[in-house]
């Protein structure tokens, strides 16, 4: 058998821990010439931190705040179509309507922020942008006088 050359081994090799016992040193430097290209624990080398419980958090923070501010802005449109003359209930409904429709948008947009290559099938965006067209032709229909 020949013996190899410190010019043979082409690959990168870590040091063995400090703390090692003389022992083990030696079955460190064996191994080290087959070493695999895991990581060190603790190292994320390709920077694959899992975040996506943190991430939906936050989406759902936005989501939350989104939807508060769609509330308002339900109850302005109905408030405007009833200084228009449109039954008061009508425009309720309306306003109902537009709210259904900004939320499933807000919905859509923040599903696919949040997890792109998971949340922009069609299996979760199709519902999402239906949902979201019927509520904005019953927007216009019902807001007639």
């Amino acid at each position: 058998m020949a013996q190899e050359t410190p010019k043979d081994n082409s690959g990168f090799t870590l040091p063995a821990p400090a703390s090692a016992p003389p022992a083990a040193d030696a079955s460190a430097a064996a191994s080290a010439t087959t070493a695999t290209t895991e990581p060190a624990p603790g190292l994320d080398p390709a920077g694959t931190t899992d975040t996506s419980s943190r991430d939906t958090l936050v989406g759902g923070v936005v989501l939350l705040l989104l939807f508060i501010a769609f509330f308002f802005a339900k109850n302005a449109y109905a408030n405007g179509l009833v200084a228009k003359r449109v039954p008061p209930n009508k425009a309720n409904a309306a306003g109902w309507w537009l709210f259904i429709f900004l939320a499933s948008l807000a919905t859509g947009v923040v599903l696919a922020a949040v997890n792109a290559h998971k949340f922009l099938a069609p299996l979760f965006m199709g519902p999402l942008v239906l949902v979201g067209l019927v509520a904005l032709l019953l927007t216009f229909t019902s807001s007639r006088r």
